[in-house]
């Protein structure tokens, strides 16, 4: 069985409370050297078989139709991954998958914003 990651993320201009709330508390537990915190949502899709183009093409149509919202989200990362833990991530085709923004720009994984 196959699966497929999907990250979603508040975009840079809307509040992000619950980021605010992390980045506070940090410090008080002693946990330093972060300067923002941003919060944001991962939904993992499993297929039968092998991870394909299909399969990222119908996750990257759910993302953009489904799982954000397209007012106050960006979809910054659709990509197949590992079954091994160890070895992370791995992307069908080389790098991770381009998905279009709310705005038709384009993310990837690893831009900033990242949920990584």
């Amino acid at each position: 069985m196959g699966s497929i990651v999907v990250d979603v993320m508040l975009k840079p201009e809307i509040l992000d409370p619950q980021g605010q709330a992390v980045g506070g508390a940090l410090p008080r537990l002693g946990i330093e050297g972060f300067t923002d915190v941003r919060q944001g949502k991962r939904f993992v899709l499993t297929v039968d078989g092998e991870v394909t183009q299909a399969h990222l093409d119908a996750a990257r149509e759910a993302a953009a139709v489904l799982l954000s919202n397209p007012v106050i989200e960006d979809v910054v990362s659709v990509h197949a991954q590992s079954e091994t833990p160890d070895a992370g991530d791995a992307a069908v085709g080389g790098s991770d998958a381009v998905v279009a923004g709310a705005a038709g720009d384009a993310s990837t994984a690893g831009a900033e914003g990242d949920a990584r």
